[in-house]
């Protein structure tokens, strides 16, 4: 991996640690002028970045007004545009189980399509960005959210918190994934399955684990009384 890959990989590292943290980031603007320039700009990213040029090249030379915060605006709406399409993706299936609506979620959102990886590579270069302030943090958690909104998730409370920090691991394990080695549709979606089922035998291991403590105390509790 180039340095630039090591320098994203280790900021998208840190930006899913630092999502146990964080609350929603405020939403973006949606138009779907802005829309349609960015998936022209999408398209050649890739080979030709993310910058004001290339924008202007692809989708008119006044298409830098709709995007007066430049590369990083750009690329933080099109995570957004990404993020929307999924969830509309997600509106016909039919599976019955959350844990495969979100595995589903999950691809819909990483497609091995050649073109948006390597757009995404370059445009995680962009976030990565010391005068990003804070966009690929933003970018990953609105990810997160939309993967369980698109997986018909209802949780609220602890339980609302805990799925996103869970699901923070999953997706950014993935997404590092996919930008070295996603190319193959059925090897992307054994390497979720893997994830996923990590995370549901150490949720059984907790269970075990906190269920034993419960009993131990209560037993505790028992003998003192006697």
């Amino acid at each position: 991996m180039s340095v630039t890959g090591n320098k994203v990989q280790q900021a998208i590292s840190f930006a899913v640690a630092g999502l146990a943290t964080g609350s929603m980031p405020f939403p973006l603007e949606r138009d779907p002028v802005r829309d349609e320039a960015l998936r022209k700009l999408a398209a050649v990213a890739g080979d030709r970045g993310w910058s004001i040029a290339v924008l202007r090249d692809v989708a008119g030379p006044d298409a830098d007004l709709l995007f007066p915060g430049g590369p990083v605006e750009m690329v933080e709406t099109w995570s957004d545009v990404c993020d929307r399409d999924m969830i509309t993706a997600m509106l016909e299936t039919d599976e019955p189980r959350l844990s495969q609506r979100v595995k589903q979620a999950i691809l819909l959102r990483l497609p091995t399509d050649t073109a948006m990886r390597m757009g995404a590579r370059t445009g995680f270069g962009v976030l990565a960005s010391p005068c990003a302030r804070g966009a690929l943090r933003r970018s990953l958690l609105r990810t997160v959210n939309a993967i369980w909104q698109a997986a018909q998730d209802d949780s609220s409370g602890v339980t609302y918190v805990t799925k996103r920090m869970t699901l923070s691991m999953v997706y950014g394990a993935t997404l590092l994934y996919w930008l070295s080695r996603g190319r193959d549709d059925a090897a992307l979606a054994a390497f979720v399955e893997r994830r996923l089922a990590d995370v549901l035998r150490l949720g059984k291991v907790k269970a075990r684990l906190s269920g034993a403590a419960h009993t131990s105390r209560a037993a505790e509790t028992s003998a003192s009384a006697t």
